[in-house]
């Protein structure tokens, strides 16, 4: 069978090639009647999904904004984008490709400014890591009326009419953070250390997480002491400084949890310091496995954002392309526990 064209299409049904372009690309109004020409048009011609594509690869090539945090190697969010290259090989046949747009996660004006240079790029679908909730939400409403459907990964927010949600479920792993540190108990004393984030208080993506951290506390140890300390990602002094201090007033915690991908900034001061302390943190870092590896990190809860970010990508072309949705709104992916002798070949 030779290739088709828009033309082809256009041809056969009797309707412009705007108006073919628009259904075939979910943009703009079109009428049912004429949106069921198209696809009509297209299964009597043989429809197959490379067919499709051929068809696609002939048109104006379309973007899927990717939202993320700005990165830098060895960082979380660099495993996440990742995913992009993999996503990228699998969308292009069909005229789509891949665009970041990156924000300081501690400034909400920098989310702000980032979402509206994704509206300036007119997308055709976006990926996005949400940290900060009113603004995403306001982000989100405007998505809606331009029609252009999201998705969301690693943080999943109530905003109304995303496409799908790729992560881990945020409640369960903070409960099971709780469990690989303390176990049943009893434990006197935990420390939860925490990121210094934005002055506005506005971004805190790990609230669920220590929801459910706190609510195994409550049920398996309620006589346990929980106190945080807050350090400044950006500032290794402060931070052994800010360690120093806490471990001379509270000399007796012996468990420490981190609900974020930073647990490696306290590695430092716990090596230099050698106390027998349990210490419980989340994701595969090259820097949090070595400290695994050594012991002084005791266990990791992992999850793999490169597959989140990929999956979204995915999930927004098939409904870009050929007006799919995915077979659920949220995919929770599971939770793999990394211990020393497990975690040399992840």
């Amino acid at each position: 069978m030779e290739k088709i064209t828009i033309n082809d299409i256009a041809r056969l049904t009797g309707l412009s090639k705007g108006t073919v372009d628009r259904v075939l690309h979910n943009r703009g109004e079109v009428s049912k009647k004429s949106y069921q020409k198209v696809m009509d048009t297209i299964k009597e011609l043989g429809y197959e999904p490379n067919l499709y594509a051929s068809l696609l690869a002939r048109a104006e090539q379309r973007t899927i904004a990717l939202l993320l945090p700005a990165h830098e190697p060895g960082t979380y969010w660099e495993l996440a984008a990742k995913g992009e290259a993999k996503a990228q090989a699998a969308i292009k046949p069909l005229s789509l490709v891949t665009r970041q747009f990156n924000y300081n996660q501690y400034s909400a004006d920098s989310f702000r400014e980032a979402c509206a240079r994704v509206l300036e790029s007119n997308p055709a679908g976006v990926v996005m890591a949400p940290m900060f909730q009113y603004e995403t939400q306001v982000f989100a409403q405007e998505l809606q009326t331009r029609s252009i459907p999201y998705s969301l990964i690693d943080t999943k927010l109530e905003t109304p009419g995303y496409l799908s949600f790729y992560g881990i479920p945020a409640y369960k792993s903070g409960y099971l953070c709780a469990a690989m540190l303390i176990g049943e108990g009893p434990v006197k004393e935990v420390l939860i250390v925490r990121i210094m984030r934005d002055k506005g208080r506005q971004s805190d993506p790990t609230v669920l997480r220590r929801s459910g951290f706190m609510d195994y506390m409550l049920e398996h140890n309620p006589g346990c002491t929980i106190r945080s300390l807050f350090i400044d990602p950006e500032d290794p002094a402060a931070t052994d400084s800010a360690l120093d201090a806490f471990f001379d007033e509270f000399p007796g915690v012996r468990h420490i949890a981190m609900l974020n991908s930073r647990v490696h900034l306290i590695v430092p001061f716990l090596e230099r310091h050698p106390i027998d302390i349990r210490v419980v943190g989340f994701d595969n870092l090259d820097a949090n496995l070595d400290a695994l590896r050594r012991g002084t990190v005791s266990a990791l809860i992992a999850q793999r954002p490169e597959e989140q970010v990929h999956q979204a990508i995915q999930a927004l072309a098939d409904r870009i392309v050929f007006q799919r949705f995915p077979e659920k709104t949220d995919n929770y992916q599971h939770m793999d526990i990394l211990i020393r002798y497990n975690a040399e070949d992840y």
